[in-house]
């Protein structure tokens, strides 16, 4: 009945028998009974009234000790079970492999415990004769790992005669945070050497292939999982679809989603993730369209990939669908996902709808910030984007280097030369943020709209790093919008001097000809593209 307590997490039963036993006298002397019920509290979460049962039991053995320290470890206090532990020492009790296992658990799972208690615990293994159980190895092994050892891990793993599949897991999933490049070189000597992989080693190799790119190995490994059959697993068909994702294969990624029996929420998310980032923001949202028909509730990273996908499309009804959403999710919400959503409306011009998100968020980060000011100077309201940088300042939200770019921007936008000039020196001399090429082509930009293209030249030639293509073509296009010939075949030089096979270069210069009815000029320029192999983007739309 106490093992079914614990199978079950019901603490009242466990209470229940536990005063039956109180009434039966001869029951509270069974130390096999008082290990049961210790274990029963403990693994139920009660570790206060398990530790005052321990104390009152006037017998105890090596069994009560791990039972202890055991359900401490499982409920999160890995300090108090390695006290306890010491305390197994000072008893003269002696631990077995059980009592082990927990005091290296407690190690790997609290910082404050540093590694030093682990080598300390695995000297005594070595001392009482147990270095060669396979079991205390692996859990040796995890704390290393865990603690970032993985050189000294590999030692253990080498030295290691008896190996099974957790301690070859143990070392993938240790070469996948910390040494990708090491991964495949440890599948291919598992394979040499006869270990039949599970569906963690499948798991922890497609995600470490997906994080090195290797398409050609990640389809090698996929034949295997057909082979095998674990490619319907949850957990493996997750890592081989984000395999596919991460190496932008849409097509095959989709084929091994579809293998996938029993989708999660995190399945169908990474699948309408790797939409987006394959640029097929309509797809994205078709996922997670389907995945609401399957009866799969959204989290907050699914609502934050659709906000961007309808960003991306300019969908405002779909957007204000998932929006409908994210109010039903309510608590389950974080201020990235509202970010996202501020974005949605943003993108879509719907700087009211981003206005009311604002006022209602708890809390607003500098993203939030910086994604109002983008929203209105994107959407022609300069001065109310300073008005908002203005605000975030008085609130004392330290706005960081985008925020900046947003500022300049709105500057341009609004052709106010002044406030440009006077943020732009704000950024270093009130908060340490060197201008980058991003800021320094804003400024450019504003200068060049009003037509100031000398001095938007002179202050490229005064940057204190070499120019590179973006403020040379933002020159260009100045140049362009005011006739000035001269200035456009320099800032022209220039850019080509950085990349001669940017389309955007040779068409602008094309068009500044063009607009000085310079045709021969034209001409000049299409044939170098011509010899350069050069070829225009074609134009293209959503519909």
């Amino acid at each position: 009945m106490l093992r079914q307590c614990v199978a079950t997490s019901k603490l009242d039963n466990a209470k229940a028998i536990h005063a039956k036993l109180l009434k039966n006298a001869g029951s509270t002397s069974s130390l096999y009974l008082h290990n049961h019920l210790l274990n029963a509290y403990v693994k139920c979460g009660d570790t206060a009234n398990g530790l005052k049962l321990f104390d009152e039991m006037t017998q105890r053995n090596v069994v009560s000790w791990t039972a202890l320290i055991a359900g401490f470890v499982q409920k999160g206090f890995a300090t108090e079970a390695f006290s306890l532990f010491t305390r197994v020492l000072r008893s003269g009790t002696k631990p077995n492999e059980f009592t082990f296992v927990s005091a290296l658990h407690a190690c790997s799972f609290e910082d404050r415990l540093n590694l030093t208690n682990a080598y300390q615990v695995y000297g005594l293994i070595t001392r009482l004769g147990f270095e060669s159980n396979v079991y205390l190895v692996n859990a040796f092994l995890t704390t290393l790992i865990r603690h970032g050892r993985l050189d000294e891990a590999l030692k253990v793993f080498e030295q290691c005669s008896n190996k099974d599949i957790v301690t070859w897991n143990a070392m993938l999933g240790g070469c996948m945070q910390f040494c990708c490049s090491e991964v495949p070189r440890l599948w291919y000597r598992m394979i040499h050497e006869g270990v039949v992989p599970d569906n963690f080693s499948f798991a922890s190799l497609l995600t470490g292939l997906a994080e090195l790119f290797d398409l050609y190995l990640g389809v090698q490994v996929h034949a295997q999982l057909v082979k095998t059959g674990h490619g319907s697993e949850m957990c493996v068909g997750n890592s081989l679809v984000d395999m596919y994702l991460k190496n932008r294969n849409l097509g095959e990624g989709f084929k091994a989603f579809e293998e996938i029996l029993f989708k999660d929420v995190c399945s169908w998310t990474q699948m309408a993730a790797g939409c987006l980032n394959c640029d097929e923001p309509i797809e994205a949202l078709r996922v997670i369209g389907e995945m609401r028909r399957a009866g799969v509730m959204p989290n907050k990273f699914t609502l934050a990939t659709a906000f961007s996908s309808c960003a991306n499309t300019a969908s405002l009804k779909e957007g204000e669908k998932v929006h409908g959403l994210r109010i039903k999710l309510r608590d389950d919400i974080d201020v990235c996902v509202d970010n996202a959503l501020l974005d949605m409306y943003a993108k879509c011009g719907c700087m009211d709808g981003a206005f009311i998100v604002f006022q209602s968020m708890g809390e607003h980060t500098t993203v939030s910030w910086t994604t109002m000011i983008m929203g209105y100077a994107q959407n022609g309201y300069p001065r109310k984007a300073l008005e908002i940088f203005h605000q975030m300042r008085e609130e004392g939200t330290e706005p960081n280097d985008i925020t900046f770019i947003c500022v300049l921007y709105a500057c341009s936008q609004g052709g106010l030369i002044d406030e440009g000039w006077n943020y732009f020196t704000s950024m270093s001399d009130d908060y340490g943020i060197l201008p980058g090429e991003d800021h320094y082509a804003c400024l450019v930009n504003l200068l060049g709209r009003v037509g100031r293209i000398r001095e938007a030249e002179e202050l490229i030639l005064s940057m204190p790093f070499q120019p590179g293509l973006l403020v040379w073509q933002t020159l260009l296009g100045a140049a362009r919008l005011h006739g000035d010939m001269e200035t456009a075949k320099r800032a022209a030089e220039q850019a080509l001097q950085v990349d001669k096979v940017d389309p955007s270069i040779y068409v602008l210069l094309s068009n500044t000809f063009a607009g000085l009815q310079n045709w021969d000029g034209v001409g000049t320029v299409r044939e170098l593209m011509q010899s350069r192999d050069v070829k225009k983007v074609p134009g293209s739309s959503w519909f």
